[in-house]
């Protein structure tokens, strides 16, 4: 078309052909403008996911603490502080995003003006003062490089090596190599320098996106180096457990040392018990002595075991008592160290060196159970209830003793859709059919719970009270209205305890449906 003399009619010709392609670039870059803006809301929707997903680990990572501090306590108060550090660093870039957009509002429906929004002046007048990088940039820079080191300040050694490497690539801000440069451009030059606003805007909602994904990642790692942890054979605990608490003068002292996390398949290479070497079985070795004089003994030795080539030595750390005769009832809850209202407690109780037959023991709300040494008590009214036991010694004279137990109410449970918990995602019609019910998580009784009320919420809908268990028409109705993406909360989640009347427990959990 560029070669010899051209007709009237072939520059016209060659004209609309240039004005054809400029249309096809206008348009081409429209449709990429219109493309990130389709991506940034992609992301912000994982955002919000993500979010209830951390604050729902983080509750009941907080319940666990609650009833279990020791083990708990530490993981929280870190879980508390990377939250923190997580939403300080998402509301910096989102306090950014604000400012940069302030001329772009989004739509009624939530869409920014993506096909206005192709220039750069915004982001590179935040950035750049001339050629140099303004101090709002060294912020921005200084935020990005200093969040890995913040986690793992907080962390330690909670999060694996591996984990941390991770992180700190997430957040990496080196000098990045650009074909079209034929040179390695700063990071801040490569990422945002002349882009277009939007996609500026996407990028940034990527960053906060690898935020919530560090957050995740941290809580989720925490709890993985445990498993970890206890998988190795330096966890094993030996526990030593006599036959009885105190011996007579002149018995053999008789019991087992076990594993703390027993395994049928471990066999010891060798146990020593007080300075002699003792026969291992499957887990565990049995042993016997001379009891001694009257007074507190120790119990010591190793337990050994072959790992991958090295003998791994498990110290053994236990004591017994040798006492003239018995003085004191011995009284332990089966399964915990409190009784619970509401449910059928089992208890074992005993008297050193006396036979069951000449045991007596009685409590409000107790009952003699099928074997020797074991009783029920259901708990009523109050906070405390003293057991008094009475013994009748070999020689005929009786000795008597109590102890004081606290009383509780079961813990709150937490809700279900289908049997799950936390966020539950699925069609609406699975939603439409399922049942509300609650599951009490970790708790060491074996009771049936029943719903007979909850709250239905979806997001710009009334509040939908219902009676019973299932969604009623006026749920069905609401839900009519819901789309995929919506988030349908259950909320305050009335459950008593099936058979007990009108025993209602404490609030349960709420439970998310997200409709697929």
């Amino acid at each position: 078309m560029a070669g010899g003399k051209l007709t009237p009619r072939q520059k016209m010709i060659n004209l609309m052909y240039l004005v054809f392609i400029a249309m096809l670039a206008l348009n081409m870059s429209k449709e990429v403008l219109s493309a990130f803006g389709i991506l940034n809301n992609k992301i912000e929707d994982s955002n919000s996911i993500a979010d209830n997903r951390n604050s729902s680990s983080f509750q009941q990572l907080a319940q666990k603490a609650s009833e279990q501090p020791g083990i708990y306590g530490d993981k929280k108060a870190k879980a508390e502080k990377v939250r923190a550090a997580a939403k300080e660093f998402s509301d910096f870039i989102e306090d950014m995003k604000g400012t940069i957009t302030k001329g772009f509002p989004k739509d009624k429906e939530g869409n920014y003006p993506c096909e206005q929004m192709d220039k750069s002046d915004a982001v590179d007048n935040m950035f750049y003062i001339g050629d140099k990088e303004s101090p709002k940039a060294k912020e921005f820079l200084a935020k990005i490089q200093g969040f890995p080191g913040k986690i793992k300040a907080i962390c330690g050694s909670s999060v694996a090596d591996v984990e941390m490497k991770k992180i700190e690539k997430r957040f990496a801000t080196e000098a990045v190599y650009s074909e079209k440069a034929e040179a390695k451009l700063p990071w801040l030059d490569y990422n945002y320098h002349h882009f277009p606003l939007i996609a500026s805007v996407t990028k940034l909602t990527q960053l906060q996106a690898d935020i919530k994904t560090t957050e995740s990642d941290v809580m989720t790692g925490m709890f993985q180096s445990d498993l970890v942890a206890a998988a190795s054979l330096k966890k094993y605990q030996p526990i030593v457990v006599p036959e009885k608490t105190a011996f007579f003068q002149g018995e053999a002292v008789k019991g087992k040392i076990i594993l703390g996390k027993f395994d049928p398949d471990l066999v010891a290479k060798s146990v020593i018990v007080n300075g002699q070497s003792v026969r291992a079985t499957a887990g565990q070795a049995d042993f016997s002595f001379g009891a001694g004089s009257v007074g507190e003994h120790d119990i010591t030795g190793t337990f050994n075991f072959d790992d991958n080539g090295k003998v791994v030595s498990l110290p053994i750390k236990g004591n017994y008592v040798v006492v003239p005769r018995p003085n004191s009832a011995t009284i332990s809850a089966d399964k915990m160290n409190v009784v619970y209202r509401g449910v059928v407690n089992p208890m074992t109780i005993s008297f050193a060196g006396v036979s069951d037959n000449n045991v007596t023991a009685s409590a409000p709300g107790m009952t003699k159970g099928g074997k020797p040494g074991k009783y029920e008590i259901r708990p009523g009214q109050g906070t405390e209830l003293t057991i008094n036991v009475t013994a009748k010694l070999p020689d005929g004279k009786p000795v008597s003793d109590k102890k004081t137990f606290r009383i509780k109410g079961i813990p709150g449970p937490t809700g279900t859709i289908r049997g799950e918990m936390g966020v539950v995602k699925g069609p609406k019609s699975s939603l439409q059919v399922s049942t509300v019910g609650a599951k009490l998580v970790d708790f060491d009784f074996e009771v049936g719970l029943d719903v007979v009320g909850f709250n239905l919420k979806v997001a710009g809908q009334p509040t939908v009270v219902v009676q019973g268990n299932k969604l009623n028409a006026q749920c069905q109705a609401v839900l009519s209205k819901a789309s995929r993406g919506d988030q349908v909360t259950i909320s305050e989640i009335k459950t008593k305890l099936s058979g007990a009347g009108s025993y209602m427990l404490p609030r349960t959990a709420p439970v998310i449906f997200e409709i697929q």
